[in-house]
């Protein structure tokens, strides 16, 4: 498979799933889109053999959790801010009440394991593995991101209302 050919692969299968992990840890549109980049221009200059295509997937979200986590801690990012904190114009927000604006409420860490759970399908397992935490950490984490939906979301209210 040529260049071209490796990157139209990687576009069509993994772009979504690495914009949608990495605006979970980053809530930015276009620091999602870097990482993606980022992700991808590091898969083609340095090619692999994976054993399967859910150990390639795997593989290729953990490298976006870790590129989050490294710009979220970079020098650069600490020392500057974004242009909601100094512009006057508000960018359009979820909905209000919307599941949307409640799980981007969460701390970074339930996010990601929330989001790799319920939109991507993966098993704890899986998610320790691509997120480089013990599988118990993730159990843990899912449990206290569902904790805190359910009060953010009404409580027991909520559960009768279902």
């Amino acid at each position: 498979m040529d260049l071209k050919e490796r990157a139209d692969y990687l576009a069509r299968t993994y772009a979504d799933a690495i914009l949608r992990l990495s605006y979970t840890y980053l809530k930015n549109t276009h620091d999602a889109q870097d990482i993606c980049q980022t992700v991808f221009v590091k898969l083609l200059t340095e090619p692999r053999d994976f054993e399967s295509p859910d150990h390639e997937r795997a593989y290729i979200l953990r490298m976006a959790a870790n590129a989050c986590k490294d710009l979220l801690k970079s020098p650069w990012r600490q020392r500057t801010c974004t242009l909601e904190a100094v512009g006057d114009v508000a960018a359009p927000a979820a909905e209000e009440g919307s599941l949307l604006q409640l799980v981007n409420t969460l701390p970074a860490h339930y996010r990601a394991v929330i989001y790799l759970y319920y939109y991507e399908g993966y098993q704890a397992a899986e998610i320790g593995r691509i997120l480089g935490i013990p599988t118990a950490t993730v159990h843990t984490r899912l449990a206290r991101g569902r904790a805190r939906l359910k009060t953010l979301l009404g409580g027991m209210e909520y559960e009768q209302s279902v």
